[in-house]
């Protein structure tokens, strides 16, 4: 059986064809909504019209947001401690 899988994606209106690994078909489109998410923030907040530059943007945030992750810093790590925290309290109070 293949493992691999050809799709296509639309990121900032510009289709790409992929071919991945069927385990990563959900990893990757969450992935791209994320970039045409962060597109369109931009885009409404800023006055943009090159979207090399809005794609630019985009990955400075990203990479910033990943190194972040990376050396542990606070900032990025604080909320997904919080939200473990409450999803642990969910779970202890459904256990109970």
């Amino acid at each position: 059986m293949d493992q691999t899988l050809k799709i296509k994606v639309n990121i900032a209106q510009r289709v790409y064809p992929l071919t991945i690994r069927r385990d990563e078909e959900e990893r990757v489109r969450k992935a791209v909504a994320a970039i045409n998410e962060a597109v369109k923030r931009f885009e409404e907040r800023y006055a943009v019209s090159d979207k090399q530059d809005v794609l630019a943007m985009c990955t400075l945030q990203f990479a910033t947001q990943y190194l972040g992750l990376k050396r542990g810093e606070e900032g990025v790590i604080a909320p997904l401690e919080e939200a473990l925290k409450g999803l642990e309290e969910q779970l202890d109070a459904a256990l109970k």
